[in-house]
């Protein structure tokens, strides 16, 4: 039995907590997967030309970068647990104003509020689940949100093809993305506050509750010390603390993986890859039922992922999967600047395979994991919102000029300048990103620069 495997079985309670607040992951998930195949009939039901198609794609980031803001806030304000269930509340009302939209208008409107839900959702649940989990398997846990979102990627894609041929189908396709909302609230009720959020409120006696359950068999009085310790260094909070000095190496390296995640051109893959085979010569309907490959094999590698953060590191997949996707990326330049269309038209497919592996392994939960462990709890919920804004900002910023680029620079030039960012991506890596693996949130606080409370003080006088 793998080492994560064998650890994570002795605690089947923080695997039940991990799980259900995953399921914020189906969020993000299903939507960006399911309008990947909706946009081919949206474009005709709607008349949406290109420059309404990217706004109803991104429409949703725009939603997000707010969301992901208020959403870091509201996890220090009302608890993690909370935030979570009014995003699946205010999820599912969007999800069905979508399926109801008359207009391209309204529908980009809608997917704006779902936005809200995934953005805060997106910051909140690695940071829910990495307070909650033992050092030991933390990486494959809190990768948990990662393997949801890659599920409701393939979800939403088996749906795309299961309804290619229904009237109306992109009206259910949207409107069937209600019950990941669902399946999120009633997950809510059923999970504790994170151990490190009472501290933060002074319930200790609750946060003791909670890290017996969580921390079978250790010294958990041990533990309530050292956050303990942690908040008393810790004398400000939010966003005007991680402008001090001694946390700008945590934010250059937290910012720098949020940007480099997206500018690879990972989810002009997931948004698009039916358009994209398309281009490839096949028919819209040919282009959803291989896309699935892509949904499947996201979902493969991503639980391979799981399994090996806590055993090889997550410096290690980071770096080995950015140079996979860069491969790919310069695979899919080559296909389209030799126009192989017709000799080799497999290719495409091929790449577009190879790309969404590398990142399953390596960026697609290595960023959301390494935000979750190297902030100080202080300032952590801020922190992880800040970062999801420039997640979802680079994310908004590739998805909306996707079309464009390929229309003004052509296919080949656009993936091409995709690997570049990859290229910048393992340097990044290489030179800057520190391993996280079997510590606890403390000791990489510690080990990154977290300021000691001397320090913090000369800090705010200053």
């Amino acid at each position: 039995m793998p080492s994560y495997l064998r650890e994570a079985s002795r605690n089947p309670f923080v695997l039940k907590i991990s799980l259900l607040a995953a399921l914020g992951g189906l969020l993000f998930g299903y939507d960006t997967g399911v309008i990947s195949g909706a946009l081919l009939y949206i474009k005709k039901d709607l008349h949406a030309g290109d420059l309404a198609q990217s706004w109803i794609v991104a429409g949703l980031l725009v939603g997000a970068v707010v969301g992901a803001l208020a959403g870091g806030r509201l996890a220090d304000l009302i608890s993690r647990r909370w935030t979570l269930l009014i995003s699946g509340i205010v999820y599912v009302a969007a999800a069905l104003a979508a399926a109801f939209a008359q207009s391209s208008g309204q529908l980009v409107a809608a997917r704006m509020v779902l936005g809200l839900a995934v953005g805060a959702a997106s910051a909140v649940v690695p940071l829910y689940i990495a307070e909650h989990t033992p050092p030991k398997i933390r990486g494959g846990t809190v990768s948990y949100n990662q393997l949801m979102v890659t599920v409701g990627i393939l979800v939403a894609y088996l749906i795309d093809f299961a309804l290619r041929n229904v009237g109306s189908n992109w009206r259910w396709m949207l409107g069937i993305g209600a019950l990941p909302g669902v399946f999120l609230v009633i997950g809510m009720l059923f999970v504790p506050y994170s151990p490190r959020w009472l501290m933060q409120k002074g319930r200790r006696d609750e946060a003791r509750e909670v890290l017996r359950r969580t921390r079978r068999g250790e010294d958990v009085e041990e533990e309530l010390s050292e956050i303990e310790s942690v908040l008393a260094e810790e004398r400000s909070s939010g966003l005007r603390a991680l402008l001090r000095p001694s946390l700008r190496p945590m934010l250059v390296i937290g910012i720098g993986l949020a940007v480099i995640q997206q500018v690879v051109g990972v989810n002009t893959v997931v948004y698009f890859s039916p358009t994209i085979l398309t281009y490839t010569g096949l028919h819209a309907n040919d282009a959803i039922a291989q896309a699935l490959s892509v949904g499947i094999t996201n979902v493969v590698f991503t639980i391979i992922a799981v399994l090996l953060l806590d055993l090889v590191g997550r410096r290690a997949l980071l770096i080995a999967g950015t140079i996979g996707l860069t491969v790919a990326l310069l695979t899919l330049a080559a296909f389209f600047a030799f126009d192989w269309k017709d000799s080799a038209p497999w290719v495409a497919l091929v790449a577009l395979v190879l790309f969404i592996a590398s990142f399953a392994i390596g960026l697609g939960p290595g960023f959301w994991l390494m935000i979750s462990e190297i902030f100080p709890l202080g300032v952590r919920g801020s922190a992880m919102a800040v970062c999801s804004v420039f997640n979802w900002g680079a994310n908004f910023f590739v998805s909306y000029y996707f079309l464009q680029l390929v229309d003004g620079i052509g296919k080949a030039w656009t993936f091409s300048l995709y690997a570049v960012m990859g290229v910048v991506g393992i340097v990044f890596f290489l030179t800057k990103v520190p391993e996280t693996k079997n510590r606890t949130l403390e000791e990489i606080e510690r080990d990154l620069g977290a300021p000691a409370s001397g320090t913090n003080t000369r800090e705010q006088t200053a």
